[in-house]
């Protein structure tokens, strides 16, 4: 046993643990919402302000400001006690629990509840396709770093780093969290030039669905204890340590997978019906008005008849 499952073992898993580095992160991300949108947002938005598709822009819309309140509590749930603190000293499954909310669930509420001027004015406006942010957010290369650092993470020494270091656990959500940004953009970033077709996101969802299978079906199925960083004699809710292993796999592929492949389903029927609709209506022939025959009479020569 290490010393520092030695050290937690002695400690009430249920015992609460204040995180005052949660509290001013929260406190620091509503501060800069409520600036950008009360001082900010008034300077740099105008009345005939629109935006990419041409619609006319607002500073931040009632399903924004709902979608960000939204954000910052699941953040503060997965930040603070007692997910934390389970997480980091108990329950590997838990983690993985904490790394869905973090790479899957915030990232994309915070890109959903960012205007698309407050996006640019981030990022410093132009070709955003050119800019450091558009080429790390290209789908190829997003798609390489997140995964890239999802398998560093699931690495024993990486793991155990995590587990005796709070400050570097906190580091290692931060990078997660931005390569999860960079990964989403292409399919719900603010910025409608960094987004890719429907069809090529269902293809880059897809992708993304594939790839954790390795480190799950490794976690699920090994025969032995992968981390013994989380083999604490303290048991919560009486689980096992062979058993927390295999539900993180359960977590990281089923859940995970899951929740993909609804995104998935969700953008593939709506733009199937958007095709359809859109077939229906070129095939629809539509009659001629009294005016529209009126006005072709008036726009045409009377024919010259010779006698």
């Amino acid at each position: 046993m290490t010393a520092s499952v030695a050290l937690f073992a002695q400690a009430n898993p249920w015992q609460y643990q204040p995180h005052p580095e949660v509290w001013v992160l929260i406190l620091g991300i509503v501060s800069l919402g409520f600036y950008a949108t009360r001082v900010i947002g008034p300077k740099v938005v105008k009345a005939d302000s629109v935006n990419f598709d041409g619609t006319p822009t607002e500073i931040a819309t009632t399903k924004q400001k709902r979608v960000f309140a939204a954000a910052v509590v699941t953040l503060a749930l997965a930040a603070d006690w007692p997910m934390h603190d389970i997480a980091e000293r108990y329950l590997y499954s838990v983690h993985m629990l904490q790394h869905l909310l973090i790479t899957f669930f915030i990232p994309i509420l915070f890109l959903q509840a960012t205007p698309e001027w407050l996006a640019r004015l981030i990022l410093g406006g132009g070709d955003q396709e050119r800019t450091w942010v558009g080429k790390l957010a290209k789908p190829l290369v997003a798609g390489i770093i997140f995964n890239a650092l999802a398998a560093l993470t699931h690495w024993n020494g990486i793991v155990q780093l995590s587990f005796d270091s709070g400050p570097v656990h906190y580091f290692i959500h931060l990078l997660m969290f931005s390569s999860a940004l960079l990964m989403w953009t292409p399919v719900l970033g603010p910025l409608p030039e960094l987004r890719m077709t429907v069809p090529g996101q269902v293809i880059y969802l897809f992708i993304m669905s594939l790839i954790p299978t390795i480190p799950a079906g490794w976690l699920t199925f090994a025969d032995d204890l992968v981390y013994p960083a989380y083999d604490a004699p303290e048991r919560v809710f009486g689980i096992s340590a062979i058993n927390d292993q295999q539900g993180a796999g359960f977590i990281m592929k089923v859940l995970g997978g899951f929740f993909l492949w609804v995104m998935i389903g969700i953008r593939f029927f709506a733009y199937a019906g958007q095709e359809r609709a859109k077939d229906l209506e070129r095939r629809i022939v539509r009659p001629l008005t009294y005016d529209q025959v009126t006005e072709e009479f008036e726009r045409t020569e009377p024919a010259h008849v010779e006698n």
